[in-house]
């Protein structure tokens, strides 16, 4: 009761300010051309060789309500397994058979990892969707743009940056429930809110925001008489850009992002560990600039940016009875360099240095791990040349070698050529071949059961596909088959030892997706993702899985959509030795209401998810959302 009144207390303080809502349909449609992910610099999408997913600020408005794991799900070829779990719940990433290591997470163009983790991974739950701008996501092997971690897709988040206005105010309340299938209390009990301002001062632009969110009521494991566990949320992004000449601008970044949580755990194959006691913090530090200089002929960048991740956990041993605390820590530097050199408006090259210094350090019940002794360096050279032919022809060709203080040299390479058929109705065939690697995590290299002879994960992606427009480009369809074969793959031994397997995994599926403007008011937008997986590369990963949305534009203040989504059974593994499990299908449907009740100034909208409460497992022994619902109110100034 508390947090509900104090929610509607700071929506009735916060009447002043504003979320933008409605985003420039001109924009839109610019961005909607626009890609970057496969060069590093933007380009028309139509001479671009890869099928690019974008999620722009117009479509991010339209989930209002929903989190950025929930939002990725939706996309052809991705599975966020745990977005329909209790918050704290760690995150899956899957795509084309690759898990979180072989998907490289981008942060306004700076890859963002977790030098302390395993497998190195990014965690995805320290971002509120509410600070993002816009989401590329490009499948396929790009380690020669991208360096390590970019085998199987590369997800580009850009965060929100200043608006053109010399200051603007933004801010939001949303309030929902937070239920399984067995628990029908519609009370508030998740809460998100915050605000920014930003803005643009002739040479200087401006971006600052807070957001705050907090959740309970579910337990993290399945069940009745367990005890919930919270989640808690604080965020603050900082940008300042400096136009100091025509050429030349800076763009500095900074954020802090803090996460809490209870969290349950299995400890052996009789159950889960239960308790008020098991709580865990993680809190990320970045800051960085990124200097711009254009030329007669091209353009040079450097990314930089400083990342230091700290995550503690107290945890009940069930054995002793006494509480055994935790500590990781990690740091982790990034430099990266390049430049574009237009020979002609056919032909340009991009020539690149990377990077990279990782350390980490830990303290457990068991061992400790000393940062001195616990680092690697990368310095990776790159270069891209890209041929735009007048009569519909583009190569994309690219190759880096990556040289790396614990294993040595490692090169990768890209061929992708694509056409566009100057036909009555928008024709584009495209091909790659990519190589890429993973490198070995700190972790997988110096801990107790580490290995200083692993060499890196090795993938091979070949591609093929189309993108078509029809009916005077109201119906969009783009199709994309897969073979990706990864080897060296790194596991553990019966000692719990890391090494690199010898043998072979495949993967190979379709991806397609349909764009559907029916109306001016009604489009439709659907995708099916199909999966043949070897059997190591199965465990979550759904063979078949189907979205289907459909948005609707009432009048220029009422807004509607309805989203479907179906996946097919998966493989789960629980316990020690694991027990292999089969998860049955499910299907959701959810959906949105919006309404401006002041043009220009504020909206409201109301959601729902999973509106026929089914029940399902999304991973075995854990808990998952039933129906629930949340209100929201938006405001610009």
């Amino acid at each position: 009761m508390k947090k509900t009144v104090r929610a509607l207390a700071i929506m009735a303080l916060l009447n002043t300010r504003a979320y933008a809502q409605e985003a420039d349909s001109a924009k839109v449609n610019q961005l909607r051309e626009v890609v970057i992910s496969d060069t590093k610099f933007a380009q028309s999408k139509e001479k671009s060789g890869k099928v690019i997913e974008i999620i722009t600020a117009e479509d991010l408005v339209k989930k209002s309500g929903q989190s950025l794991a929930i939002v990725l799900s939706q996309a052809a070829g991705v599975e966020i397994n745990g977005n329909q779990s209790a918050n704290g719940k760690n995150l899956g990433y899957y795509i084309r058979g690759g898990k979180n290591r072989q998907i490289l997470i981008l942060i306004d163009g700076i890859p963002v990892t977790d030098a302390s983790g395993i497998s190195f991974e990014y965690d995805l739950r320290l971002l509120p969707v509410e600070q993002v701008e816009r989401i590329e996501i490009m499948k396929g092997a790009a380690s020669s743009l991208y360096g390590t971690g970019a085998a199987t897709g590369v997800i580009n988040i850009t965060l929100k940056k200043s608006a053109k206005k010399e200051i603007e105010g933004n801010a939001y309340v949303n309030i929902g429930s937070n239920n399984t299938t067995d628990n029908h209390k519609y009370n508030g009990q998740d809460f998100n809110q915050g605000l920014s301002v930003n803005g643009n001062l002739k040479k200087v632009n401006y971006f600052a925001g807070f957001n705050s969110t907090e959740t309970k009521g579910m337990s993290q494991i399945a069940g009745e008489n367990y005890e919930p566990d919270s989640f808690s949320r604080q965020n603050l992004l900082g940008k300042l850009g400096f136009k100091a000449t025509e050429k030349l601008t800076l763009d500095f970044f900074g954020n802090y992002d803090k996460i809490k949580n209870d969290y349950d755990l299995t400890y052996d194959n009789s159950g889960f560990n239960d308790t008020a006691a098991n709580v865990t913090t993680s809190e990320q530090i970045r800051f960085g600039v990124a200097p711009k200089y254009k030329y007669n002929k091209g353009e040079f960048i450097l990314n930089s940016g400083f990342t230091k991740i700290t995550r503690d956990y107290n945890e009940l041993n069930t054995y002793s009875n006494i509480i055994d605390f935790s500590l990781y820590e990690s740091r982790s530097v990034v430099l990266d360099g390049f430049n574009k050199y237009s020979f002609s408006k056919q032909l340009f090259i991009v020539l690149g240095a990377n990077y990279q210094f990782n350390d980490m350090k830990s303290q457990t019940p068991f061992s400790s791990i000393a940062n001195e002794n616990t680092k690697f360096n990368i310095l990776d050279g790159y270069t891209t040349l890209l041929y735009n032919a007048d009569f519909g022809l583009n190569i994309n060709t690219g190759a880096r070698l990556n040289n790396h203080s614990a294993y040595g040299n490692n090169f990768v390479y890209n061929i992708n050529p694509s056409y566009n058929f100057k036909t009555g109705f928008p024709l584009k065939v495209l091909a790659s071949y990519s190589t890429a690697y993973i490198t070995p995590s700190l972790y997988q290299l110096y801990s107790e059961y580490g290995n200083a002879n692993l060499t890196p994960e090795k993938n091979t992606t070949i591609e093929a596909g189309f993108e078509i427009e029809l009916a005077n480009k109201k119906v969009t369809i783009t199709t994309v088959a897969f073979l990706r074969e990864e080897k060296n793959a790194i596991d553990v031994d019966a000692n719990y030892i890391y090494y690199n397997i010898d043998q072979k995994r495949k993967a190979k599926g379709i991806e397609t997706s349909v764009l559907v403007d029916v109306t001016p008011k009604l489009t439709i937008n659907a995708n099916y993702t199909f999966n043949e997986l070897d059997e190591p590369l199965q465990r979550l990963n759904p063979k078949h899985k189907v979205n289907v949305a459909a948005n609707y534009q009432f009048t220029d203040r009422f807004f509607a959509a309805i989203n479907y989504q179906y996946l097919s059974s998966r493989i789960d593994a629980f316990g020690f030795p694991s027990q292999f499990v089969k998860l049955d299908a499910y299907r959701l449907l959810n959906t949105t209401l919006k309404y401006v009740l002041i043009k220009n100034r504020l909206t409201v909208f109301g959601s729902a998810t999973n509106l026929f409460n089914e029940g399902f497992i999304e991973n075995i022994g854990y808990s998952t959302r039933g129906r629930n619902f949340k209100l929201g109110l938006n405001i610009i100034l």
